[in-house]
């Protein structure tokens, strides 16, 4: 027996394939989307132009994020670790002003690079849901691995070992 379906359960049925159709998913491979932010601290970043050859790391942060903290301290001597074999670590504060990423970032002592990512369309182009979110990409442009969540330096320096 053919079941039909009532036009209320088709118009839900494509009211959320249309809102699932906005998501972005970025693969293991997918090129990682481009962008021009300001920094926090000096000029503008155009990703992937500015960083070619390089190994990014694109990590999403808020000062509210309970989370972003300790972990952004904690992947700082991985950094310093790599930074001397073409890594580069772009800390996106997202959707604060620069004065909120700044008193966060100023009682960290991280050396890794602030941006400023004030509206959110960055973290929108990435599809970041939650905070933190981070990307490592590779030394062509392309996504190597998603962190939903915290994360710790072994992780990082396990993941980084595979692209050094």
């Amino acid at each position: 027996m053919m079941r039909v379906l009532s036009p209320l359960a088709v118009c839900v049925f494509i009211l959320l394939a249309a809102c699932d159709s906005d998501k972005v998913h970025l693969s293991n491979g997918d090129p990682a989307p481009g962008f021009h932010l300001e920094y926090l601290q000096r000029g503008d970043a155009h990703f992937p132009n500015d960083f070619a050859d390089k190994v990014v790391v694109i990590r999403f942060w808020a000062d509210w994020c309970p989370f972003c903290e300790s972990e952004m301290q904690a992947i700082e001597p991985v950094y310093r670790r790599y930074r001397g074999q073409d890594l580069v670590i772009l800390a996106l504060n997202v959707r604060q002003d620069r004065e909120t990423a700044a008193a966060f970032i100023d009682k960290l002592g991280i050396s890794y690079d602030v941006l400023l990512d004030i509206e959110g369309e960055v973290a929108r182009a990435y599809g970041v849901l939650g905070l933190p979110t981070t990307f490592i990409i590779d030394r062509k442009g392309r996504l190597h691995k998603k962190i939903i969540g915290e994360s710790t330096p072994e992780v990082f320096e396990q993941i980084l070992g595979e692209l050094m």
